[in-house]
């Protein structure tokens, strides 16, 4: 290798090692991780709708969660387009946060085609992922022992959960309004 070259990959290297450090220290602020019972697991899921710019697309198994359901009520309210999948079999009753939001005028499809369709996931601007075993309930966020990831900036992972996400959407029903 040539002195300049070594004297360039030298450089490089430095900056490698000065640069590296500086940006794994910014992105750990790019992973929030919560547990349940408490508030924790609850509180990054409306963090996540609540820095909601542009679009939020939720898959849910089971969507009782009133404060989730008034977020999203309230997100689509300043311009996010929302919507939201869920297991028809855990979501099919008259008083669910699913109906409340097909009242409220937020896309909503019930999906059948599976013995249970057991996602918990949500794509925020279709840059970050909400993901994790809580189910958006009341009973996840204080009764059960559930647990919550949300990722920010991470469009690589994001574009995989859309794809999942719209396969889902496109096989599943419309929910009208009860109104």
């Amino acid at each position: 290798m040539s002195k300049p070259v070594k004297v360039t990959a030298a450089i490089f290297s430095l900056f490698l090692t000065f640069t590296s450090p500086l940006s794994a220290s910014t992105s750990i602020q790019d992973v929030e991780v919560g547990f349940s019972p408490g508030r924790t697991a609850k509180e990054i899921v409306l963090t996540a709708i609540e820095e909601a710019k542009t679009s939020i697309d939720i898959a849910a198994y089971s969507f009782t969660s009133k404060p989730i359901a008034l977020a999203l009520v309230d997100a689509q309210q300043r311009g996010v387009n929302v919507r939201v999948v869920a297991d028809k079999k855990s979501n099919g009753g008259k008083y669910t946060a699913v109906t409340y939001l097909a009242n409220h005028r937020v896309p909503v499809r019930l999906n059948d085609k599976y013995a249970i369709m057991h996602n918990k996931f949500m794509i925020v601007d279709g840059h970050s992922i909400e993901t994790g075993s809580f189910n958006y309930t009341k009973s996840a966020a204080f009764r059960n022992a559930e647990n919550v990831i949300y990722l920010r900036n991470r469009p690589d992972i994001a574009e995989k959960y859309t794809r999942e996400f719209n396969r889902l959407w496109s096989e599943a029903m419309d929910t009208k309004p009860t109104y």
